[in-house]
């Protein structure tokens, strides 16, 4: 990489950063315990609108891994997601109704959490419908993972998201709160994907899997991307530029091998197609909040005035890490 587009980088991360600074004027405190945390507890950060019937389950299976602290910023809910959070003991919540698309989709917000309470923490950043598996993670909790990568020096370790869906229409069954959304959304695409690597930032652009199969049929290069960065060794001087897709300094993006040999990575097993997938897409595709006018969901919102199943005879049912191991879509790399 040139002198000029290091420095054309790193002009774009003091923009990001002072962009997210400036956010923090768009947020109001529903409850703040932030002072609860510990010097060495790994955080998780998310944005949400409408999710109440998921958070119990999501709450559970992080803590289980060993998320000591959440904070949420709830961009004008209806539901009573925020009062369910506020009442939370290990929440901090903050509550925004300010324009999702406007704050670089919710990161902005996220970016000023992070810059107040993020530095020198391992920083956990998923939106609620998505599940972190990694390796080990079956007996091994997260601090065991993050201090196996601070001892390797890593600062930051990948997952590839793997859209998780039922045999038959996503809406034949209701979802119910607390439930484990994996009990219906047990089935994956194992293969049909691709990866290139993104010149500018360093990073691989994954696409495929069933969005891509069914949504994006007649154009899969425009389906969603599916790498993410989703945890990271945070100081108050990194970004992220596109979602958890991507960060600055671009060194953060390096989690692959460039000359043979493998690193470790997990996959996001994400439950978005479960019953309230219709009418999420709807009004999503309505509210034009997302990237692209709301593309995708406009996509989702086309396909969902019908049945949608998303299962075909290549689906694999999940069963554990060691199987996406085995399919390639994850690694253990050195970690044993």
């Amino acid at each position: 990489m040139g002198y000029w587009q290091g420095y054309r980088l790193r002009l774009r991360r003091r923009r990001i950063l002072w962009r997210s600074f400036r956010s923090r004027h768009a947020l109001s405190v529903v409850a703040d315990r932030t002072r609860t945390i510990g010097k060495s507890d790994i955080l998780l950060f998310a944005t949400l609108r409408n999710e109440g019937p998921r958070l119990p389950w999501f709450l559970d299976y992080y803590r289980k891994l060993g998320v000591r602290h959440f904070l949420f910023v709830d961009n004008a809910s209806t539901d009573g997601s925020d009062s369910y959070l506020a009442a939370q003991p290990d929440v901090s919540i903050w509550r925004t109704e300010a324009s999702y698309r406007a704050a670089r989709f919710g990161m902005d917000w996220i970016g000023w959490l992070q810059i107040r309470h993020g530095h020198g923490h391992w920083c956990l950043v998923v939106d609620v419908d998505e599940f972190l598996v990694y390796p080990f993670c079956d007996t091994r909790p997260l601090p065991a993972l993050t201090e196996w990568l601070d001892m390797g020096g890593i600062r930051s370790f990948p997952a590839m998201i793997l859209d998780m869906y039922p045999k038959g229409p996503v809406d034949a069954h209701p979802y119910l709160p607390g439930q484990d959304p994996f009990e219906q959304a047990c089935w994956f695409d194992a293969g049909n994907y691709t990866a290139r690597r993104n010149e500018r930032f360093g990073n691989l652009w994954i696409q495929g899997g069933p969005r891509a199969r069914v949504f994006f049929s007649d154009a899969p290069d425009r389906a969603p991307a599916l790498n993410k960065i989703p945890l990271v060794k945070w100081n108050r001087r990194y970004s992220y530029v596109g979602s958890t897709h991507m960060l600055l300094p671009r060194g953060l993006n390096l989690v692959y091998e460039e000359w043979g040999g493998e690193r470790s990575s997990g996959c996001l097993l994400h439950a978005k197609f479960l019953s309230d997938f219709p009418a999420k897409a709807e009004e999503e595709m309505r509210r034009r909040e997302h990237y692209h006018d709301s593309i995708e969901y406009r996509a989702y919102a086309d396909r969902a005035a019908g049945p949608t199943d998303l299962w075909c005879v290549w689906s694999e049912r999940y069963l554990n890490w060691r199987q996406l191991e085995i399919l390639g879509l994850m690694s253990k790399g050195g970690w044993t």
